[in-house]
């Protein structure tokens, strides 16, 4: 499978280093307006083709899959293009400036017969996933309640200075993943209600954000992001679990322990990710995310289906962001029918 990058910037990094580990995959081409981060980027890969333009790059041919590691406001052009070329497609998250937008790029891919995932890797951390996995297994029985929480003071900013300027910042930038979690573990949404502050005064978006799910399956969820809260130890980049069912009860707690509860037995694992050769912490278990994510892409295309994060699942994960936005600046509750 031959893989081509456009977007050669901090996160991306991790998604080269994934391809890069994943039998059968071969990195061809890199692709940044800025020449020294294709410098950067093509001493890990060895020899490879590099562009400063995509619609050139794509042009060359010999491209199986790109993956799309840029920011939001370019993400519509890039699928368009990749999908005139008829290439399967990997967009970042968010995935797409507006839902209209998100919704025109779903509509063009699927009209090639080509794949599309968002690179929705939360999902895909496997603390989360065993947490996940415990929870469809039937063995705490149907959840009626949870609470993913992501809370912590680090420093985001230093390495992605963009985020402290952009109008909406947590919900769209860490929330989109927490609330794909409750996706992943309650099903999609009908009702949310959402409220935002902003306690750091250096950055132009909120940095706290709490939001009250209604699932289609009748279970509530509460999903809570900030990156204002001061911690020891600090828990960044763990997401933290607490999942109510009729049998008993999971959680995901820092430190990677994952515990289910049966009326007074308890039982508890270590599922701490481990440290790739080429990751480092804190953000180890992100990393390994990635690789696992585009492993689950590699393994849709060989099997012929889609995977779970597909842009057609996205749009409701996106949906969710848009009525908390919406929620948050209204003061009311949203419902998903609205969008």
């Amino acid at each position: 499978m031959k893989v081509a990058l456009i977007g050669c910037g901090f996160f991306a990094m991790n998604q080269l280093h994934g391809w890069l580990a994943i039998e059968g995959v071969e990195v061809v081409a890199l692709c940044d307006r800025d020449p020294e981060r294709l410098k950067i980027a093509s001493a890990l890969t060895g020899p490879v083709r590099t562009y400063t333009d995509a619609t050139e790059m794509l042009a060359a041919g010999g491209i199986d899959v790109v993956d799309i590691a840029t920011t939001v406001g370019s993400h519509r052009a890039l699928v368009e293009l990749a999908a005139l070329n008829n290439v399967h497609i990997i967009c970042q998250k968010p995935f797409a400036p507006t839902l209209s937008d998100a919704r025109a790029m779903v509509q063009a891919v699927e009209s090639t017969g080509k794949t599309l995932m968002i690179h929705e890797n939360f999902r895909w951390q496997s603390a989360v996933r065993a947490a996940i996995e415990t929870a469809r297994s039937g063995v705490i029985g149907t959840p009626f309640f949870g609470r993913i929480s992501f809370r912590s003071g680090y420093d985001v900013f230093s390495g992605q200075p963009y985020l402290a300027e952009g109008e909406r910042f947590i919900i769209e930038d860490l929330g989109i993943h927490i609330l794909d979690i409750a996706r992943a573990l309650f099903g999609d949404a009908t009702r949310i209600t959402a409220t935002t502050r902003r306690i750091n005064p250096a950055i132009k978006g909120e940095d706290v954000a709490t939001m009250l799910l209604e699932h289609e399956g009748g279970a509530t969820s509460v999903v809570d992001c900030s990156y204002a809260t001061q911690r020891a130890p600090e828990t960044f980049p763990e997401s933290l679990l607490e999942i109510d069912g009729e049998k008993g009860t999971l959680r995901l707690d820092a430190g990677y322990h994952l515990s289910v509860q049966l009326g007074e037995d308890v039982s508890t694992r270590d599922v701490s990710p481990p440290v790739l050769p080429w990751a480092e912490r804190p953000w180890h278990n992100i990393q390994e995310s990635v690789q696992i994510i585009q492993q689950h892409f590699v393994d849709c295309l060989a099997k012929g289906i889609q995977p779970e994060t597909s842009g057609h699942d996205n749009l409701q994960t996106f949906a969710l962001v848009e009525a908390a936005y919406m929620s948050a600046r209204e003061h009311r509750t949203v419902d998903l029918a609205e969008l």
